[in-house]
């Protein structure tokens, strides 16, 4: 066989010599052969969420929201000034990356589940685990850019490469068919090793279940699904919100699925791979604060300067007051005249895209850097990409939607009970009360722009900032892909690009 790592497109692919030329006979036997291919997927994961490139599905997904604005300067990462300003042309360098990082993973999946006998216990499990990975992949996919090319085995002749956009509900139908093929056979997260704990679990991969199926506005089944991971007790949140985004809480009661990053490389200036596959998070060094706005050198905060991406906005700053929520809104953003407390100073107000607040939530601390090398390009922290307060408010949405707000107010009143604010009551707008508190739990991590969308609320809540009904719903198809791809015409290209 042939073991490479490709995407659907041909051209960017087809003339580069394939990574390793390795018969079956010698290779994907072992169940440590293996594991390799399944460590490959999370590095391809890795460096989609925080690559030296510059191409972040954690900062694409947050950028088009109400929540945060791209900051730094106008000029600054024009590919990321565009997506926040709604200017989202079909040559995005930024979208063109996750695309292709995407399918890398999507193709090394492919490569065990087609390729590697379930033989052992350990392969099985491996199956399983690469099946809900390629399910994972395509829920963020079908998400972000509706129907996709369906690559579920990989390429072999020149032809197989060229393949069409599958519809959404075909895409969601195999979602559906890899996540109940695999939960069955994946260990539950406390059956993981220490160093294994961040690879899918049984927990995790319910809840991308019961997520695409509330996605798809399968609400019964999506509480079914959602339901069993809240009774399985595995899972908790954490007693204190602040403690969520800390070193010591990686992969802990509160973390379903997360991307680990590490300093074992010590990058400094001179090594640090700028074209990607760096091992820490160097999306986290460009979105701390940036030292022209916020002198913090006279701060009681624990807080280093960064690079200025990923700006609070006014709107979320001025939700949490509303809401009387301070030990969220506490952890979550700080204003100009509690930052200006603690003994730092606001260097210019009228910088780009500074609303009044600074980001605490993933903010640039000393304590998650390391010494061995350049502190700002050794950030160690990791991207919780799917944590209990989710599920439970997902359980809600699924359990209001299915006439069931008995359900829902006691998931919603769950989180609500962390951060010391009062019951919702069935008298309540229970919907509005889920809106609110995905708002304001789920602030900066990703969320806030897709509920809008998959609510009806985009143009209500973000018309003003540029947001365009029929059109701005998706991203666009990447250029390159329709150029590549023979089966795909600038006809198929996403409604408004």
């Amino acid at each position: 066989m042939t073991f490479s790592i490709t995407s659907c497109n041909e051209d960017r692919f087809l003339d580069k010599e394939p990574i390793g030329k390795l018969s079956s006979e010698t290779y994907l036997e072992t169940d440590e052969e293996v594991k390799t291919v399944i460590v490959g997927i999370y590095n391809s994961m890795q460096n989609n969420f925080s690559s030296g490139a510059w191409a972040s599905v954690y900062f694409i997904k947050n950028l088009p929201a109400d929540d945060c604005l791209a900051g730094s300067s106008p000029g600054d990462q024009t590919g990321y000034q565009n997506i926040d300003d709604f200017a989202i042309q079909t040559t995005n360098a930024k979208i063109e990356a996750i695309w292709t990082n995407f399918y890398k993973a999507i193709s090394s999946a492919n490569t065990i589940i087609n390729l590697v006998e379930p033989n052992t216990d350990a392969k099985q499990e491996m199956i399983a685990e690469a099946k809900a990975l390629r399910a994972y992949q395509y829920l963020e996919l079908v998400t972000m850019f509706g129907g996709v090319p369906l690559m579920t085995v990989n390429p072999v002749s020149s032809a197989d490469y060229h393949l069409p956009r599958a519809s959404v509900v075909d895409v969601y139908a195999q979602i559906e068919k890899d996540l109940s093929e695999a939960i069955p056979d994946l260990p539950m997260k406390s059956e993981y090793s220490a160093t294994d704990r961040y690879r899918m679990s049984k927990g995790a991969a319910q809840a991308y279940y019961g997520k695409a199926l509330l996605y798809q506005k399968k609400y019964a089944d999506a509480a079914t699904q959602l339901a069993a991971v809240i009774s399985r007790g595995e899972y908790d949140l954490e007693p204190n919100f602040a403690d969520v985004w800390t070193k010591e809480t990686e992969f802990g009661q509160e973390s379903l699925f997360e991307i680990s990053y590490t300093a074992q490389e010590g990058y400094d200036w001179g090594n640090f791979p700028w074209g990607g596959g760096n091992e820490n998070n160097i999306e986290v060094q460009l979105q701390g604060p940036r030292g022209n706005l916020f002198n913090l050198s006279g701060s009681s905060l624990d807080i280093v300067n960064g690079w200025g991406f990923n700006m609070p906005s006014a709107k979320i700053g001025q939700a949490f007051i509303d809401a009387g929520d301070t030990e969220r809104g506490n952890a979550t953003v700080i204003s100009a005249a509690d930052f200006e407390a603690t003994g730092g100073v606001i260097e210019d107000e009228n910088a780009h895209d500074y609303e009044g607040f600074m980001r605490l939530k993933y903010v640039t601390r000393a304590s998650e850097t390391s010494t061995n090398g350049v502190a700002e390009l050794n950030y160690t922290t990791n991207w919780r990409l799917l944590r209990y307060a989710d599920v439970l408010l997902m359980a809600a949405e699924a359990y209001h939607f299915s006439d069931q707000d008995g359900l829902a107010l006691v998931e919603i009143n769950k989180v609500r009970d962390r951060a010391s604010l009062a019951d919702i009551e069935a008298s309540d707008d229970v919907f509005q009360a889920i809106v609110t508190e995905r708002q304001l739990e789920l602030a900066f991590e990703g969320s806030r722009y897709w509920d809008l969308v998959r609510w009806d609320l985009a143009v209500q809540e973000l018309g003003s900032l540029g947001y365009s009904a029929n059109k701005h719903e998706l991203f666009p198809i990447p250029q390159n892909e329709i150029i590549a791809n023979n089966s795909i015409s600038e006809t198929d290209q996403n409604p408004g690009y």
